[in-house]
C-alpha cells in the first residue's frame, strides 16, 4: 500500500500546464504538460468565454473515406531495431547498448516551450522518419520537486503500448538534459478543436470519449492511473483518432495512494479532501471530460481561484444544459458522483460498465480499438512529411544543445534514463 504524503505542489493550480507533448511543461500557448502550482488564466477565460456557446459554434460530424489502419505498433518497434543494428557502425558511439543520442536526429523546430525544457520536432538520420523529443532540465526538474513523478513517467511509457497511447521509442540524456525520445502526432491537441469549436455534437464527443475509455481500460488492467485526463492532454494522429501524451502524473497503484495531484477543473472529491484513491479519479475525470467536450466548459469551473472549484468539487452540484443528450446526462450522473458505490468504472462490473452504458449503445468497441472506424475529423496536414502546421511557432532556443563540459550533478536521480 503507497502511504506517500499529499504533494501540493503537483497540482495543475497556475499554468495548467500547457503543451501538447509531454510533461512536465508549462507551455506558452499549447495546452497540455503537467507540473507547478498556480492558475491557468487563459484556460479560465477561454471557459468563460464558452459558458454560453452559440449553436453556429458547435463542431459537426464529418463523413469521410475509411480510415486506413494505423501501421502496428509492433512492425514499428522491429523496424526501430533493425537500424539500432545497423547504427552502430555509422554512429557516434553510444554509452548505453541500443540508446540514442542527439547525433541520431536533425532538430527541426520547436513545437512547445516550457519552464523544464522544450519539446522539439526532429527527424531521424537513420530512417527519416519525424519524432518529437522532449528535453528536460535536470536542474530545473530538480527544484520543481519532480524527480519522481519524471522517472514515474519514463516507466509507464516504456511499460505500455496502446493504439491510443503515445509511444516512447527511447531515451538518454547527458550533463545537463533529460531526452524523451515519442511519436511525432501532427493532429494537434483535442482542446485546441474543441475552443474553435465552442463544444461538439454528441456523437463527436462520444467518439473521443470511446478511444479515452479504451485508454483507460488498458492502463487500469496494468494497475496503471492516468491522474490528468483532459482535452490538453489528448493529441490527434492524422486520421483524427486520439493519442493520449504526457504520463507525469501517471502511477502504478495496485491499491490506493494519496499523492495530491492533477488538474483543478478535473479532480475527484476524493482527492480534493485528502482522502486515499485509487483508479475510480480516472472514471471521474472521464465524466468531466464528456462534460467539457458536449458543454464546452467544465461543470465545477470558477473564475475565481482553484479553492473556489474544489469548493464546487465538494458540493457536487451539476448543471446540465437543456441540449445535453438523456443518455450522455445519465452516463455523467453515474461518473460525475462522490459515491464510489454508485460510480461507474469503479463497481463490480469495471470498465465494462462504462462500455455498457446506453450513451455508448452504438459504438463498436473491437473495431474502434483497431481504428478501424472513420474519426469525425481529419486534421488538415500532410502525412509522412514533419507537418507542424497545427502548432504554434516558438522562438528556437539559441543555446541548443549537446555542448561538452559541465558536471553532472543530478544524474544520479535519473538513472534509468
Amino acid at each position: 500500500m503507497n502511504t506517500q504524503q499529499p504533494d501540493a505542489a503537483a497540482v495543475n493550480n497556475n499554468n495548467y500546464p500547457n503543451s501538447h507533448y509531454p510533461a512536465n511543461l508549462v507551455p506558452q500557448n499549447l495546452h497540455a504538460a503537467s507540473e507547478s502550482p498556480g492558475t491557468d488564466h487563459e484556460r479560465l477565460r477561454q471557459q468563460q468565454q464558452q459558458a454560453h456557446p452559440v449553436p453556429g459554434a458547435v463542431m459537426q460530424p464529418q463523413h469521410q473515406q475509411q480510415v486506413p489502419l494505423y501501421q502496428q505498433a509492433q512492425q514499428m518497434q522491429q523496424q526501430h531495431q533493425g537500424h539500432h543494428q545497423q547504427q552502430a557502425s555509422i554512429s557516434q558511439p553510444r554509452t548505453t547498448k541500443g540508446k540514442y543520442s542527439l547525433t541520431d536526429f536533425d532538430i527541426l523546430r520547436t513545437l512547445g516551450t516550457g519552464s523544464f525544457g522544450r519539446v522539439h520536432l526532429v527527424q531521424s538520420k537513420h530512417n527519416q522518419r519525424f519524432y518529437a523529443i522532449k528535453v528536460l532540465k535536470k536542474a530545473q526538474v530538480v527544484k520543481m520537486k519532480q524527480v519522481e513523478h519524471t522517472n514515474d513517467e519514463r516507466r509507464m511509457l516504456s511499460d505500455v503500448k496502446h493504439p491510443f497511447l503515445i509511444t516512447l521509442w527511447g531515451t538518454f540524456q547527458d550533463w545537463k538534459n533529460l531526452y524523451m525520445v515519442m511519436d511525432f502526432v501532427e493532429g494537434g491537441e483535442l482542446f485546441s478543436l474543441l475552443r474553435k469549436s465552442g463544444r461538439f455534437p454528441n456523437p463527436v464527443a462520444k467518439f473521443y470519449a470511446a478511444e479515452a475509455t479504451l485508454a483507460l481500460e488498458y492502463m487500469h488492467s496494468k494497475n496503471i492511473i492516468y491522474r490528468d485526463l483532459k482535452p490538453e492532454n489528448l493529441l490527434l494522429d492524422r486520421h483524427g483518432h486520439l493519442k493520449i501524451t504526457d504520463f507525469g502524473f501517471a502511477k502504478r497503484v495496485p491499491d490506493k495512494t494519496w499523492t495530491l495531484c492533477g488538474t483543478p477543473d478535473y479532480l475527484a472529491p476524493e482527492v480534493v479532501s485528502n482522502k486515499g484513491y485509487n483508479k475510480s479519479v480516472d472514471w471521474w475525470s472521464l465524466g468531466i471530460l464528456i462534460y467539457e467536450m458536449l458543454c464546452g466548459y467544465t461543470p465545477f469551473w470558477d473564475s475565481g481561484s482553484p479553492m473556489r472549484i474544489y469548493e464546487n468539487i465538494l458540493k457536487g452540484k451539476v448543471k446540465y444544459p437543456a441540449y445535453v443528450n438523456a443518455d450522455a446526462q445519465n452516463l455523467l450522473e453515474r461518473l460525475i458522483t462522490a459515491d464510489l458505490t454508485k460510480r461507474l468504472g469503479n463497481l463490480y462490473g469495471g470498465p465494462a460498465d462504462v462500455k455498457n452504458h446506453p450513451w455508448f449503445a452504438e459504438v463498436t468497441w473491437d473495431r474502434l480499438a483497431r481504428k478501424d472506424i472513420d474519426a469525425p475529423y481529419t486534421p488538415p496536414v500532410k502525412a509522412g512529411t514533419g507537418d507542424a502546421s497545427q502548432f504554434d511557432r516558438y522562438a528556437e532556443d539559441p543555446d541548443g544543445y549537446g555542448h561538452a563540459g559541465g558536471n553532472d550533478d543530478y544524474g544520479h536521480l535519473f538513472a534509468e534514463f
